[in-house]
C-alpha cells in the first residue's frame, strides 16, 4: 500500500511540475495594473534611435526658395546604358553613408559628423551648417537600411527590414511569428554593437522588468536569439520525448487502476 501512496505522490508531482512548465509559456506571467502603473512612461516616448557608422540615410533639404535649396538635393544619377556618356537621374534623392568615423559627406558643406546623434540632433546640426546657405531650412532624415534579426525558437527566424525607427523587442518577435512552444521567455539574448564593440544582454520576458531595460527598444542591427528549453534539448538529442510521455502517462493509469482496485 505504501508502494502505490507513493506512486500516487509522484504522479501528483510530476503533475504539478507540467502545471508549473505552462506558466513559463506566456508572457509576463507576474505583470499586473500595479506593476504597470509603476512603469514610467516617460521612458517609451523618450526613446530615439541613434545613427551609427553604417547606417544608410536619406536626407531631404526643403525651403521657400527651390533654387537655393537644389544644390543640397542631389538626385541620384546613373549612366543610362554600359559605356554611354549619357547620364539618368533618378526619380530619388542620393542617399548617404555614414563612414567609419561617423561622418557623411553632405554637398557644399563637406563632412558632418552624426554618428552617436538621434535623428532630431542630427537635424539640428545639419540646419547649423546649412544657416550660411539656408534661413529656416526643412530639414528631413530616414533611415533606409534599419533592420534587425531574429533567430532561435522562432517560427519565421530571419532578417527584417523596419520601416520606422522605433521597434521593441515584441515588435521583433511578432514580426518573426512569435517564439514557438519550446522557446524560452525567461532568457532572451540581445546582440548589439555599440561603437565597435559587441554587447550581449539577456531579458526576462516573464517579468515586468523589460519594460524598464535600455534594451527593450532595439537598435538597427540587433540580432535577437531565443534559446530552446529543455524539452527541444531532449528532442535534438534523438529521444523519442513522445514515446517518454507516453508511457508515463500509461504507467500513471495503470497505477491508478490497480490502487483502486486494491482498495476494494
Amino acid at each position: 500500500m505504501k508502494k502505490y501512496c507513493f506512486c500516487l505522490k509522484l504522479i501528483v508531482l510530476l503533475f504539478l511540475s507540467s502545471c508549473s512548465s505552462q506558466k513559463k509559456i506566456a508572457y509576463f506571467s507576474n505583470v499586473s495594473k500595479t506593476s504597470a502603473d509603476s512603469i514610467n512612461r516617460s521612458f517609451f516616448k523618450a526613446h530615439e534611435t541613434k545613427i551609427c557608422s553604417n547606417d544608410m540615410l536619406s536626407i531631404s533639404v526643403n525651403g521657400l526658395d527651390p533654387v537655393a535649396v537644389a544644390p543640397f538635393n542631389l538626385p541620384l544619377v546613373s549612366y543610362s546604358s554600359p559605356g554611354s556618356e549619357n547620364l539618368y537621374a533618378a526619380p530619388m534623392l542620393q542617399s548617404y553613408l555614414v563612414d567609419v568615423n561617423g561622418n557623411i559627406n553632405f554637398p557644399v558643406i563637406g563632412s558632418i559628423q552624426l554618428a552617436g546623434l538621434t535623428k532630431s540632433q542630427a537635424i539640428k546640426r545639419i540646419k547649423e551648417e546649412l544657416s550660411p546657405y539656408l534661413k529656416n531650412a526643412i530639414v528631413t532624415i530616414q533611415f533606409l537600411n534599419y533592420k534587425i534579426t531574429v533567430l532561435g525558437e522562432v517560427a519565421r527566424p530571419g532578417q527584417y527590414s523596419i520601416n520606422n525607427e522605433r521597434v521593441t523587442v515584441l515588435d521583433a518577435l511578432g514580426l518573426a511569428g512569435d517564439m514557438t512552444i519550446f522557446g524560452k521567455r525567461e532568457n532572451v539574448l540581445i546582440t548589439r554593437e555599440n561603437n565597435g564593440k559587441l554587447e550581449f544582454v539577456r531579458l526576462n520576458l516573464n517579468s515586468d522588468e523589460v519594460f524598464r531595460s535600455p534594451y527593450y527598444f532595439l537598435q538597427q542591427n540587433d540580432v535577437v536569439y531565443v534559446e530552446p528549453n529543455k524539452v527541444k534539448a531532449i528532442s535534438s538529442e534523438n529521444v523519442n520525448t513522445g514515446l517518454y510521455l507516453s508511457t508515463i502517462s500509461t504507467l500513471a493509469s495503470a497505477l491508478t487502476v490497480i490502487f483502486t482496485v486494491t482498495r476494494k
